[in-house]
């Protein structure tokens, strides 16, 4: 990068840039469509997608979003070739200071079973494992 980072809620115009980005980090499984996620983020004043920019291409995201009682963050991503530079440090606390002027006093995140890398990331930051058995039921068939 030969340019500062910003970091801006992400537009309409971002989504392939995003979701490009979101497939290069092997954020994107079969059963969620980036595309939608990023739609329905920025569908709610409860939610949105935080972009880095620098020299005019995203290069980090966070989803957040509160559900009134928490807040969530989702789809942290770095552009694999500008990892371990602590952009992704800074999307974490963007997004921890979007849902502290929120009014959320706790904010949690889902770590995939087959994402195990990111954990120490996460620890590093002051996350724990919570002792809780997080369940699922699918109420639509999801995409192969």
């Amino acid at each position: 990068m030969t340019g500062s980072v910003t970091v801006r809620p992400c537009t309409t115009d971002d989504r392939d840039a995003v979701v490009a980005l979101w497939t290069a980090c092997g954020l994107v499984v079969p059963w969620n469509d980036p595309a939608a996620d990023f739609a329905l983020a920025l569908s709610k004043t409860s939610s949105t997608v935080l972009a880095a920019v620098a020299d005019n291409r995203i290069v980090a995201t966070a989803m957040v979003g509160q559900d009134g009682h928490r807040g969530w963050i989702y789809y942290v991503a770095v552009d694999p070739a500008l990892q371990g530079q602590g952009l992704g440090r800074r999307m974490v606390a963007e997004a921890e200071d979007w849902l502290a002027a929120a009014g959320m006093p706790k904010v949690q995140l889902l770590v995939r079973e087959t994402n195990q890398r990111v954990l120490a990331f996460y620890e590093r930051l002051g996350y724990a494992r919570s002792p809780v058995t997080m369940m699922q039921k699918w109420l639509t068939n999801p995409s192969p």
